[in-house]
């Protein structure tokens, strides 16, 4: 009964999904079938050269991770029909965010409607290159050396690097787990973080998580504190709120987990980098709350995660605080069966069910954390509910399943499977909470009178 409860529920989410998908692309002019007028030629050199390089050029170009460049016209062009399936299901970029729930996202990397529209009427009118007059000059992109905020932050005031570790061609997964000193000698509040992998080490680093370690008070041994970053392909790092403090304590460790997958090539004295920017000394008098980042399971205490060969399952989770809280970025987890998760609060008090956020095409290929923008992060009061729930599919029809005839249980490897979601969470007091509800109010009424005006 459980798994075919299950099996219902992942259903019931899917065809969801797909029609959400649907009404999203049948309110795209471009989509439909058109209805007449005359309409401005679409061309490669005017109109789709800065949609590629604003959303696809970072990672699709020579050196980095896209598997062909998308720069010039001789190379887009071969894949124009691959690239206008992929924007229309909004599997490209790998933003996998759905039209549901809070949408005022601070790293938004999905397409808008309009830019759909221009790919999908250029390569339906037959992909013209157009006026090369009209190119604009070539982006122009940092090598992975550098550093994700270094644009808007400057170099990071720490570099903390694992010990090297030299990967095998190929194999079974390997953990590297080497712990290493921050060299800090006074607590500090953490204003950004970004793991850096190597130019070649990225292929093969699933994820690096680090853990701060503290000298116990009594023995002086260092004993783990708490997480401090989570790195998964496609994450760029974390900034932390203004008005909250995420400590870096003093002499503290780095207790580094490092999942490498063996890709096929050799990698020699790889090491993978965290960067810590910080705020000034005296942030921590001035910041009102502590942030942390955590992983939220949606597994019951005590359950397991047990997938049947072509078949699917569905987790949950459930999580209360101590004070009211506010959720500052959602990021799901999970390998190749998880394909989606949603985040929802769950009111007592009046019994309702808030959507915030839901990825139902989600991909272990691309981890994202998706940050609110500060006047629309989830407030919940003392006593509300966080539901998170999972969705897994070990059905052929699962593009990215590797082998649905497996029975798939939890785990760590790559071919296991896994169930909670990175979260970070400032914590607030009644004070703290009535005073954000006040300022987002204040603002929204400005808004509305300004744009009366």
């Amino acid at each position: 009964m459980l798994r075919a409860r299950f099996g219902r529920c992942i259903c019931a989410a899917g065809i969801s999904a797909v029609v959400v998908l649907l009404l999203h692309a049948s309110a795209l002019p471009g989509l439909a079938q058109a209805s007449g007028g005359a309409t401005a030629a679409v061309t490669f050199a005017k109109d789709v050269v800065p949609v590629l390089q604003k959303n696809c050029q970072e990672c699709h170009r020579p050196g980095s991770i896209g598997p062909m460049s998308l720069r010039t016209y001789e190379e887009v062009r071969p894949w124009v029909r691959a690239i206008k399936q992929k924007v229309v299901a909004r599997e490209m970029p790998p933003y996998r965010y759905d039209p549901i729930g809070i949408q005022h996202l601070k790293n938004d990397l999905r397409l808008s409607d309009a830019e759909i529209q221009t790919i999908v009427r250029w390569v339906d009118s037959g992909a013209p290159l157009g006026n090369i007059a009209d190119l604009p000059a070539p982006a122009q992109f940092p090598d992975g050396s550098k550093w994700a905020w270094e644009d808007e932050l400057g170099p990071p005031d720490l570099v903390v690097p694992t010990k090297p570790y030299t990967l095998p061609a190929s194999g079974q997964d390997r953990w590297w787990r080497p712990i290493v000193p921050v060299g800090t000698t006074a607590d500090r509040c953490i204003k950004a973080l970004s793991v850096k992998p190597s130019l070649k080490g990225r292929a093969a680093a699933h994820h690096a998580n680090s853990d701060l370690m503290v000298p116990d008070e009594k023995s002086g041994q260092y004993v783990q504190l708490e997480r401090v970053s989570e790195y998964a392909s496609g994450k760029s790092g974390e900034i932390v709120p203004a008005d909250g403090c995420r400590t870096l304590p003093a002499n503290s460790m780095i207790r580094w987990d490092v999942h490498y997958w063996p890709f096929g090539e050799e990698v020699k004295d790889d090491v993978v980098e965290l960067g810590i920017w910080l705020y000034p000394e005296d942030h921590k008098e001035k910041a009102k709350h502590k942030q942390d980042l955590k992983s939220y399971s949606l597994l019951m205490k005590g359950g397991e995660l047990e997938i049947p060969p072509h078949g699917t399952a569905m987790t949950q989770g459930f999580h209360s605080f101590k004070t009211p809280v506010r959720i500052d970025s959602f990021q799901p987890h999970g390998h190749a069966r998880l394909v989606g998760m949603t985040a929802e609060i769950f009111h007592p008090d009046t019994g309702k069910l808030e959507m915030v956020s839901s990825v139902s095409n989600w991909t272990n290929q691309w981890h994202t954390s998706h940050v609110y923008e500060d006047d629309y992060a989830p407030l919940l009061p003392t006593g509300a509910v966080l539901v998170l729930t999972g969705y897994y599919d070990n059905t052929a029809a699962n593009k990215g399943n590797p082998d649905p005839d497996q029975w798939v249980g939890g785990g760590s490897r790559t071919a296991d499977e896994m169930s909670h979601a990175w979260i970070t969470v400032t914590h607030l007091d009644d004070e703290g909470y009535k005073q954000i509800v006040a300022d987002r109010e204040s603002r929204a009424a400005k808004l509305s009178t300004d744009q009366q005006q």
